[in-house]
């Protein structure tokens, strides 16, 4: 049986629609809704106030705070999430140009995550020019030529990184041969298109690093794998876990320092003369290094990594660096 007080005249009813349309994005058109509602434009505007005190004191209750804003070009309401946990618009037009440079996933990957932005951060009405930018950067998108889909592996993997579980994974190498290995996963990270498990061999012994102790010792026999994850053709987490790697929190940073090139092989200490401008720059590039030594000639520092991708990026100065041991 239809409530004879639930009508488009009724104030509840009113008030339910305009805030149905506010949460959904919609801009509310005074001298329409009015019309619409068959109440005057001065009773709109009591149901407009009355949802502002309802925003206010939702506010002190969960949080999140929504304004009420009024635009006089439009005649019409819209409502602004002043939450400080979400995106401005800003912010996301920079997010989303992070991940578009990236060219980290394939278009049918990357399409719905950039979407999923621009509907939650991004104003449909007066964000419009902001999302017809990312539009049409989206729609000139050059994925990745592996043109593999692989996203809805991440949580899975990152749980068993989470709770230092080994994984067993069937893995195409460059050549396109395939091999099968038993790991203890040690992150997941993202460096130049490409996202990487960095990995030890299940037979690693436990506390392998030991943060600032491997800057004295240069230890080189930990070695360590990066598996790229758009190659990684088939994992399982297994139910064993394995020790932790580090002593503790500080130790495991340390070991994030060292693994920047995602390059296989042994952690390799090496010092080396800088003779360029951007000091700041080699630092920011070895995490895990310390100027030793200053001169005419430059700058003295100590790095480490693993892998070989420390001596490429040592090639590519030029005569700006002179590697002094190795």
């Amino acid at each position: 049986m239809q409530n004879d007080n639930f009508n488009p005249g009724f104030k509840y009813y009113r008030v339910l629609k305009i805030y149905g349309k506010l949460m959904s994005g919609e801009v509310v058109y005074k001298t329409e809704a009015a019309k619409l509602f068959g109440v005057t434009e001065r009773t709109f505007q009591r149901d407009i106030e009355d949802l502002r005190c309802f925003f206010a004191d939702d506010a002190d209750d969960s949080g999140i705070r929504r304004e009420l804003v009024y635009s006089r070009e439009m005649n019409g309401y819209y409502l602004v999430n002043k939450d400080v946990s979400m995106l401005n618009d800003s912010e996301t037009i920079a997010l989303c140009k992070i991940m578009l440079e990236s060219r980290a996933f394939t278009k049918d990957e990357m399409t719905p995550i950039i979407n999923k932005l621009l509907s939650c951060c991004v104003h449909p009405k007066f964000g419009r020019r902001a999302i017809d930018y990312i539009s049409n950067e989206l729609e000139c998108y050059i994925e990745p030529n592996h043109h593999k889909n692989f996203i809805d592996s991440i949580s899975d993997i990152s749980r068993a990184v989470s709770e230092r579980k080994y994984m067993k994974i069937r893995y195409r190498r460059q050549d396109g041969s395939e091999t099968e290995r038993v790991i203890k996963p040690v992150g997941i990270m993202f460096s130049e298109f490409y996202f990487y498990l960095p990995a030890f061999a299940e037979n690693t012994g436990k506390d392998i690093f030991r943060g600032e102790d491997s800057l004295s010792s240069g230890s080189g026999d930990i070695f360590l794998s990066a598996y790229r994850l758009d190659r990684i053709q088939q994992f399982e987490v297994l139910d064993r876990c394995f020790d932790s790697l580090c002593k503790n929190s500080s130790d495991e940073r340390e070991l994030r320092k060292r693994i920047q090139f995602l390059c296989g092989g042994k952690l390799r200490r090496v010092k080396f003369l800088y003779k360029g401008k951007n000091v700041e720059g080699v630092l920011d590039r070895f995490p895990a290094s310390k100027i030793v030594g200053r001169s005419d000639d430059g700058v003295v520092f100590i790095a480490e990594a693993f892998g070989d991708g420390i001596d490429v990026w040592l090639r590519g100065q030029g005569r700006a660096v002179e590697i002094l041991s190795n």
